[in-house]
């Protein structure tokens, strides 16, 4: 073979070489833009709470019940998630999901409380739909690489979530008041629909090959280990949106102010990311996770027992706790994908994980505010909250064990 044929030879091997490595980095950057807009729409309303209930004339219980919908919204959302992305292609549907994200935070601008919720009901749509569907990408995309890349957009989600709510109250005064605040984020939603569109075109075929599929495929509704990871997934996110929605109410009950409320709040998110970029991928190189799970948990609820006892007395180490304890999201993610052989099974197993888990979940927000409305305390919210951790970590342990479903 002549020296012009082998320089020929080289071209075509490192050109597709290239534009994989390209699209790679470019798939990179639109799902860490993607994640960074899964959490502003309920951690942004937390601080933000008590002025909205003063405006617009309403209860605790309703404000249970905003807190409440998107985890509803969440399940029913991811359960539809996996089917939509075969019918339509994995990359447009999480572009379609960035659009309806977008339009719900711009409708929080409309006035009422029946059309905050509505508006609330459609983003977090879009949120559910890209939430089941970024582990697919990864375990697609980043197959040996699925503990970094999960740990990278978990820190981006958690990012996300810490901005929310530590922003946001800063927003109120110089935008005008609680409406404009919340609607900012629309902006963010539409610079990360911008970056996707381009990742989505270039590997929407792929994407949808792998999710096409969906008849014939065996179920997980019979597989023991499919419930623990998605019981699992449950308790952890009830937690989760439990102290996004409620904790800064606790403390401003305590004599905090609602700014350094919501930077607490913030802490406890962005806690979660150096453990989504430390722990996330060294757990996924381990061949159980379960050690790593129990051991967050436990910190979590010793946090758990200072807000408990005494919340005004040290909020800056219970937030560190809680924090460090929510960090186990990281690997609740890597879990769907670690328990599945493929792609085809991570995106069954992380609709059912997400859309179950998130309608367990939902109750949590909603019977935390009611036990405050009937014990007009938040004692007895939190023995609620720690009996759930206590089993999140038991079922943690259990999945958390190297098998597959």
């Amino acid at each position: 073979m002549s020296r012009v044929q082998l320089d020929q030879q080289d071209e075509h091997e490192v050109a597709p070489a290239l534009s994989r490595v390209a699209g790679g980095g470019l798939l990179a950057m639109a799902v860490v833009l993607t994640a960074l807009n899964l959490r502003p729409a309920v951690t942004s309303v937390a601080p933000l709470l008590g002025e909205m209930r003063a405006d617009l004339g309403v209860s605790a219980t309703w404000a249970g019940l905003l807190t409440t919908v998107p985890t509803l919204c969440f399940a029913a959302a991811g359960l539809a998630a996996p089917r939509l992305a075969a019918r339509i292609g994995l990359g447009r549907t999480i572009s379609v999901a960035l659009a309806v994200i977008t339009v719900g935070l711009l409708g929080r601008i409309i006035d009422g409380p029946h059309v905050v919720i509505a508006a609330t009901l459609v983003a977090c749509a879009g949120i559910a739909l890209a939430n089941v569907l970024i582990p697919v990408v990864i375990k697609d995309s980043f197959p040996t690489r699925v503990g970094l890349m999960t740990g990278i957009y978990t820190a981006a989600l958690q990012s996300g979530g810490a901005l929310g709510s530590a922003v946001t109250p800063g927003l109120e005064d110089p935008l005008g008041g609680w409406r404009a605040a919340l609607a900012a984020w629309a902006a963010v939603s539409l610079i990360a629909l911008i970056a996707w569109l381009p990742a989505s075109r270039r590997h929407g075929r792929t994407w949808a090959a792998n999710t096409t599929p969906m008849s014939g495929r065996r179920s997980l509704l019979r597989n023991r280990l499919a419930w623990t990871v998605t019981l699992f997934f449950g308790c952890q996110s009830m937690m989760a949106y439990i102290v996004m929605g409620w904790l800064p109410e606790v403390f401003i009950d305590s004599g905090i102010d609602k700014t350094h409320a919501g930077l607490l709040v913030g802490l406890t998110s962005l806690i979660g990311v150096p453990i989504a970029l430390v722990i996330a991928p060294l757990a996924a190189r381990s061949r159980s996770q379960s050690g790593w799970i129990v051991g967050l948990g436990v910190v979590g609820l010793a946090g758990t027992v200072g807000l408990m006892i005494a919340p005004a007395a040290q909020p800056v180490l219970w937030s560190l706790l809680i924090g460090i304890g929510m960090g186990v999201f990281a690997l609740a993610l890597a879990v769907i994908a670690l328990r599945a052989r493929n792609a085809e099974d991570t995106a069954q197993l992380s609709g059912m994980a997400q859309g179950f888990g998130y309608l367990i979940a939902g109750l949590g927000p909603f019977l935390f505010g009611l036990l405050h409305d009937v014990t007009h305390g938040w004692t007895v919210p939190w023995v609620m909250f720690a009996g759930v951790y206590v089993l999140q970590i038991l079922l943690g342990a259990r999945a958390g064990r190297a098998r597959y479903v």
